[in-house]
């Protein structure tokens, strides 16, 4: 296998103590790849909440540190643990129609918003398959409540960072198999990339730098701040 599947990146910082401590704690090293794999996944998916962070281009152990992430950091601290623990992985970049995220977002943080938003998933190599893994991006809890205040729904649903032909029923549990959560809101595919580092060297969001200042500082915790309430509502 080429190692460049394997190594550490500046954004890749599995080197970083916390993550060590966790991989450790965790007993992942000692798992047959299969598992090892299936039980990170689950660990980004629903311990890791979707939340939004400062920027797409933190390292993991900041993501790690935050407890919360979107597809781009998610996928960042995804990818770390798997190397650390000798598993090849890569990322697809993408961007995403912004309606997808209609809901999440709200108000002028919307209407402000650019209408294509950078995305990307993990691509991990098991047994000679590559595996597309975006259904890591939005917990189990969230995905939960916005089924029971969308219960009218029995098909495709477009909204709150989701895109699925299937609400009922997203492809977001690891088994062998791709997962995917926002897929049916891709609009443009920029390709595979060795690194979210050489990802964001190529394309990154495309934010004003007042717009950008205005992400960081207000509008990201008005959006965390939406998606809490809608985790926590009494539904």
């Amino acid at each position: 296998m080429d190692d460049r599947y394997l190594k550490k990146t500046r954004m890749l910082d599995y080197d970083n103590p916390a993550l060590v401590k966790l991989i450790n704690d965790r007993g992942w090293k000692e798992m047959p790849q299969f598992e090892c794999v299936k039980s990170i996944y689950n660990y980004i998916r629903d311990e890791i909440l979707f939340g939004y962070n400062i920027d797409d281009d933190i390292p993991a152990s900041r993501v790690l540190k935050d407890g919360y992430g979107q597809c781009n950091t998610k996928g960042t601290l995804f990818m770390a643990l798997l190397r650390a623990c000798g598993i090849p992985c890569r990322v697809h970049g993408f961007t995403i129609d912004k309606k997808l995220q209609e809901g999440a977002m709200t108000g002028f943080v919307y209407r402000n918003a650019p209408d294509n938003v950078f995305h990307s998933w993990v691509e991990v190599l098991l047994d000679g398959v590559w595996y597309e893994l975006e259904g890591l991006i939005l917990d189990r809890e969230y995905i939960g409540k916005l089924q029971k205040l969308n219960a009218g729904c029995f098909g495709a649903f477009c909204g709150f960072g989701v895109a699925v032909k299937d609400f009922l029923h997203p492809v977001i549990d690891f088994n062998g198999n791709s997962t995917y959560i926002q897929s049916e809101g891709i609009n443009q595919d920029f390709g595979i990339y060795d690194s979210p580092d050489d990802l964001l060297r190529e394309h990154r969001q495309e934010l004003s730098p007042a717009k950008r200042f205005a992400y960081r500082h207000l509008g990201r915790h008005l959006m965390n701040r939406n998606v809490k309430r809608i985790r926590n509502s009494a539904v």
